[in-house]
């Protein structure tokens, strides 16, 4: 676009009408003009005009689109998204293109096939585009190709492999982007299209866009249809996942994990245990410990959410069992607890069953169920009729004591030896951390849209949770003893020494400890000692002085603390953070990048390919909103964009993250922060260059830390005060004692 001087004659420039965007239209071969759009027109009289200026007649097939790497259509709809300096071009209508683009891609030359495929799958991003395009059934033309089209080249293909790759890959990619706008329903294909896009997944697996994007189909029909998941379920197997797994394409890796978690939680719940059991048999965990966890490369976020769905799915198949009450008469389930004694009270020591022993074997058994620490010494199956845990605790405790044979029946020994009340019982600790450790793992919950905390020791025994609990009730035995805590008042005990526990846990999982025996050693560095080393430390940092003088000092000092805060925020934007634009699928969606310049002035923003490693620079953003033109920021469900009907847009998690500016008369630019960090960073930010209070929790948080922190410092005013090396002697006693007073 050239340079245009002003005339010499022009006085001091005044700011154009906020419904004038003044803005360089590109055509192919032509110079570019210089335009003003009045946003108050209708667009087609616009397009008239531009069309008028070029002598080009039929201005209806015509249409203006962005000139960036998005060639995305202007309509109606999203024309107050120009910017003042925008490049647009005209082009050929959507309705126009679209119908080129649907005999194009019907021609006979391979080549010119080819190109219009290429065409159609960049051009399929767009809305606007897209839905002319499905008008004209465009989307059924694709699955006839994918169906039997793609077989007329098949005997080419040995001849042409390269050419045959690049087509389908286009053809899918279009049918990707096309289907991702939610304007066509997923119920409607046949199975013939779905035994192609599986035997793709086999086919070519060396060609990673083909792959890639057969997987991503396979997932979308898995959650977007319950009758397309039952005809993918009998087309696709693990056995034919796994391979995908073991590759070094991390891209592959996280859409075959995507793939398992979709058959994974669309799976009946009488099926999941079964592919439970499938994916167990295939090795699955080792595998993606090996190849992915333990892989000599960083895991990106992506991958790191799916990671942490199948987290939540594996340990969401304990539900079955930490809602299931144990049947008192159930004799199956007695005899666990009858193994429990066994176990720890050995076998041998049991009265002959001769006459006259019943009474003494009622009277042992009710002893040693006492020793066990439960509830009801008569019938400890009592003690499981509560849900949760329901029979989870004793499928633990059971566990605990086969495969930790020694250390549980030094617990139960142990504790029952002693006479000076400070036992801690084994059943009832065991039923309470049971349901500690669902509630901690959220046990039974949906996995998060946006979460991805995973944590890798979990993917490091085929037993996790019950390793977990082996660890923890051995940590809570050790702390009950630290606490010294009595079983006189077991409620009053259990609710301290749970609460100890639960921090020690916690804390050693924040960490994210790379295998179970790291995660123990953690625990061991974190006893009921050091947790109040903690906690007494975090007090003094929280210390609240409230006498006169220090508040009067607090109210002096806060308007600096929160200038230093603002400033800070205000640099975070400056630096600037990628966002991800949400939709149903995820691996789907685009990065995109927000920045404030650095005289705070302008928003610069824009779309990128792939999340970047470090700032991207301003000049590579080709959006610009001046902050002058913000006139609110909004959060949660006030905003534009989660006002939109659907399940992800319901999701509380995503609500907790949302925000958007408005500006202009309908303008908005909206946001999904990566975590919650961020998003208090940028409405705090926002709100700082509208002049606005800083309200988020980060704010509230910094601002005491920072008050408290300061205050401290100012009463060390040690200036112009020598610290002696030794500390100063001892006075002698004085020769008498009158001087003191009698208040008498």
């Amino acid at each position: 676009c050239p340079v245009v001087l002003a005339p010499k004659n022009s006085s001091v420039a005044m700011p154009p009408p906020a419904d004038i965007v003044k803005v360089a239209i590109e055509w192919p071969g032509a110079f570019p003009k210089l335009m003003e759009i009045d946003q108050k027109k209708p667009l087609s009289s616009i397009i008239k005009e531009v069309c008028d200026g070029w002598s080009l007649a039929n201005h209806d097939q015509f249409a203006l689109q962005h000139a960036d790497s998005s060639n995305f259509y202007i309509t109606e709809k999203n024309r107050n998204e120009i910017k003042n300096g925008a490049i647009l071009r005209l082009t050929t209508s959507p309705a126009h293109n679209a119908q080129q683009l649907h005999e194009r891609i019907q021609s006979s030359s391979m080549d010119a096939k080819l190109e219009a495929l290429k065409d159609l799958a960049n051009y399929s991003r767009d809305i606007t585009f897209a839905q002319e395009f499905i008008n004209l059934d465009g989307i059924s033309l694709l699955t006839q190709m994918v169906e039997s089209g793609t077989e007329r080249y098949q005997k080419l293909q040995k001849i042409m492999k390269p050419c045959f790759g690049d087509m389908l890959s286009f053809t899918l990619t279009a049918f990707v982007e096309l289907m991702d706008h939610g304007i066509v329903s997923w119920d409607t294909f046949s199975v013939a299209f779905i035994k192609k896009i599986a035997s793709y997944v086999n086919k070519f697996a060396s060609d990673i866009s083909i792959l890639q994007r057969s997987l991503a189909i396979l997932e979308s029909m898995v959650l977007n249809s319950h009758d397309l998941y039952q005809k993918v379920a009998q087309e696709i197997t693990i056995g034919q996942l796994i391979p995908h797994l073991q590759g070094t394409d991390q891209e592959i890796q996280t859409y075959t994990i995507a793939v398992i978690n979709a058959l994974f939680l669309k799976a009946p719940d009488d099926k999941r245990q079964e592919m439970a059991n499938i994916l167990a048999q295939k090795q699955l965990r080792s595998i993606i410990l090996t190849h992915v966890i333990r892989a000599q490369r960083a895991i990106n976020n992506e991958m790191a959410h799916q990671l942490y769905v199948l987290q939540v799915l594996t340990f969401n198949l304990l539900e079955d069992r930490m809602m299931t009450k144990m049947d008192p008469q159930d004799q199956a389930q007695r005899d666990i607890i009858f193994e429990l004694r066994r176990i720890a009270f050995d076998a041998e020591s049991e009265p002959n069953n001769s006459s006259g022993s019943m009474e003494k074997r009622k009277s042992m058994y009710t002893r040693d169920y006492k020793k066990l620490g439960f509830i009801n010494h008569v019938n400890p199956a009592m003690d499981f009729t509560q849900t949760p845990p329901g029979m989870l605790a004793l499928d633990n405790m059971l566990y605990f004591a086969k495969h930790h044979q020694d250390a549980y029946i030094r617990i139960v020994l142990e504790n029952s030896s002693r006479e000076d009340k400070h036992e801690c019982p084994f059943g009832r600790s065991s039923i309470e951390l049971t349901k500690m450790l669902c509630e901690i793992l959220k046990v039974g919950e949906l996995p998060s849209e946006t979460c991805n905390d995973f944590h890798p020791m979990f993917f490091t025994h085929d037993r996790s949770f019950e390793e977990f609990f082996c660890i923890c009730i051995q940590l809570l035995n050790k702390t009950w003893k630290e606490m010294r805590a009595t079983s006189e008042d077991f409620n009053k005990a259990r609710k301290r020494v749970m609460q100890v526990v639960k921090e020690q846990i916690m804390r050693a999982l924040t960490t994210k400890p790379s295998s179970l025996d790291q995660f123990k050693s953690k625990l061991q560095n974190l006893s009921y000692t050091e947790i109040l080393k903690i906690r007494q430390s975090e007090r003094m940092n929280q210390e609240d002085f409230q006498s006169r003088p220090i508040l009067e000092l607090k109210e002096k000092i806060q308007p600096e603390i929160l200038e230093l805060i603002k400033q800070q925020r205000l640099n975070r934007l400056v630096e600037g953070t990628c966002f991800r634009k949400l939709n149903s699928r995820r691996r789907q969606d685009k990065f995109w990048y927000c920045r404030l310049s650095p005289n705070h002035k302008v928003l610069h923003y824009g779309d990128l390919e792939e999340s970047p490693q470090g700032e991207v620079p301003h000049d590579s953003l080709q959006d610009k909103l001046p902050v002058a033109d913000i006139k609110a920021v909004v959060t949660g469900k006030d905003c534009p964009h989660m006002k939109e009907k659907g399940a992800l847009k319901q999701n509380k998690e995503v609500l907790e993250l949302a925000f958007s500016i408005l500006y202009d008369s309908s303008g908005q630019l909206n946001f999904i922060a990566p975590d919650k960090h961020e998003y208090c960073v940028w409405t705090d930010g926002l709100n700082a260059l509208l002049g606005k209070d800083m309200l988020s929790d980060l704010t509230r948080n910094d601002l005491d830390t920072l008050l408290s922190m300061e205050i401290k410092l100012r009463l060390l005013d040690l200036e112009n005060i020598q610290i002696p090396d030794a500390p100063p002697p001892i006075p002698k006693e004085p020769s008498n004692y009158d001087f003191v007073y009698d208040c008498n």
